[in-house]
């Protein structure tokens, strides 16, 4: 099940969630807009859903988080982007990963 909201996820939320890999969530994260996309089977399909939502590409980014360990990740097919000074599946540019991790962070404070 996918979830996109601007808001923390609730336990019950995050309970859903876990349905695609029990206890790793995939997200993808507007950075600028502050929205998150998880519980997908791939990014991509999180990307689409916040590219519907108006979006820009740019500030697209995907990771997920482990919440047995509560490890928060930066690994991403959609984070390939050369245009954006990005060519590895890994965020690159410090301020957009400390970004992704805040956020993350606040999605997912249930759990945290």
């Amino acid at each position: 099940m996918i979830i996109t909201k601007s808001e923390p996820f609730t336990p019950e939320e995050i309970l859903q969630l876990r349905a695609e890999f029990d206890v790793y969530i995939k997200t993808v994260i507007d950075i600028e807009k502050k929205v998150c996309s998880a519980g997908m089977n791939r990014h991509f399909e999180g990307e689409q859903i916040l590219l519907q939502q108006g979006s820009k590409q740019s500030n697209i980014w995907g990771g997920g988080i482990d919440l047995d360990t509560k490890e928060i990740d930066f690994n991403s097919f959609i984070n390939i982007r050369p245009r954006d000074n990005n060519t590895k599946n890994e965020i690159q540019s410090e301020e957009i990963k400390q970004k992704f991790k805040k956020l993350t962070e606040y999605f997912f404070k249930a759990t945290l």
